[in-house]
């Protein structure tokens, strides 16, 4: 298949659902039109680099830092040790992170997702992320410094989208996240929409809370603090303990189905599926395919749930990591279009993986 065509479309989608989600809302719908043509003119670069063998994905997942402020139940960072309570000694500073943003714009990336760790903590590197207004810059953030101080920052660069993490209601909210944290998470979505802006929710999928997720009562409750995109990611197992809580492939399809009819019900708002059908995309689109990511130490990996890299970007240029012996090998090797249960392929065959780091 034609993975370029088939991301440029998903991109097309995406953008075509903000532009309807934020009619009404001038100052959103003016930089929703801006960046339409921006991801247009993005488009063609990738394009143009496809007709000359080389793939540049649509998307990158940069995790700005290693801190986070709350220990979330089977958190996949912090069971790979790449989070941590302290700030963490040797993270790319600002001006690299800048550098990383500028190589990105330059390839035609269109969008850049926010990680951590808590990216709201890494407020130098937003500042960074805010000159680029060609960039879409999903911020997937625990929802707990969504300050007056934030709040304004986010008023005055609308390439910075808020993406509030959220399981469900309160209980559920709670239980995985830390007593208090669904009043601290809500009073913040209703700040946002007092502000006249927009946010997104981002909802781990679980066997525990897949009824309700999907729910109208929940999507209701989003809407009515003004939500406007809903991300839903797929849980993955981070221990063979925590494995019952992915779904299995009948509920992975109940979770497409759901999709696909909330995208037809609930035209106001903008839903996302990750990673989606993997079988209408040829497999995993991690490693290149679709998206990357970089960790807060520069390491170039397949995906945030894969974390293994054979390069750092302190040392090469995204270009040059995107090419990297990891990528191309799992690209050719047959492991991303392997079917699995849970979330993440790479995952199912991370001994694999490490084989191919170790030049096995």
């Amino acid at each position: 298949m034609n993975i370029q065509r088939y991301m440029t479309h998903g991109v097309v989608r995406v953008v075509t659902d903000s532009l309807r989600a934020t009619s009404g809302n001038e100052k959103e719908s003016a930089f929703m039109r801006a960046f339409a043509k921006a991801s247009r003119a993005a488009s063609k670069k990738r394009y143009a680099a496809e007709r000359h063998g080389e793939h540049i994905p649509p998307f990158l997942i940069a995790s700005i830092t290693s801190s986070c402020n709350l220990h979330c139940a089977g958190c996949y960072s912090r069971s790979n040790n790449a989070c941590c309570d302290a700030q963490p000694v040797d993270q790319l500073t600002a001006a690299e992170w800048s550098r990383i943003f500028d190589e990105a714009e330059e390839l035609g990336i269109s969008f850049i997702l926010l990680a951590g760790g808590e990216p709201m903590m890494r407020y130098d590197v937003l500042k960074e992320a805010a000159k680029h207004s060609g960039i879409l810059f999903p911020i997937f953030t625990n929802g707990t410094f969504l300050h007056e101080k934030y709040l304004d920052f986010l008023d005055a660069h609308r390439n910075l989208l808020p993406i509030i993490s959220i399981e469900g209601n309160e209980a559920v909210t709670d239980a995985r996240r830390g007593d208090g944290v669904y009043k601290k998470v809500t009073q913040a979505m209703q700040s946002i929409r007092d502000r006249g802006m927009i946010f997104g929710a981002s909802v781990t999928v679980t066997t525990e809370n897949i009824d309700e997720v999907y729910s109208d009562a929940f999507l209701d409750t989003l809407a009515s603090f003004g939500c406007k995109a809903v991300i839903y990611v797929e849980y993955v197992p981070v221990t063979e303990e925590s494995r019952h809580l992915a779904p299995t492939e009948a509920e992975q399809k109940r979770m497409r189905k759901a999709v696909r009819r909330l995208r037809i019900t609930r035209r106001k708002m903008v839903f996302i599926a990750f990673p989606g059908d993997e079988k209408s995309s040829g497999g995993c689109v991690a490693a290149g395919r679709g998206f990357f990511h970089i960790n807060s130490h520069g390491g170039a990996e397949p995906c945030p749930f894969s974390p293994y890299s054979d390069s750092n970007v302190r040392d090469t240029s995204l270009r040059e990591a995107l090419r990297s012996p990891l990528f191309r090998a799992l690209q050719t090797q047959g492991l991303l279009q392997d079917d699995h249960v849970g979330g993440c392929t790479l995952y199912m065959h991370k001994d694999e993986v490490e084989a191919i780091v170790r030049g096995q």
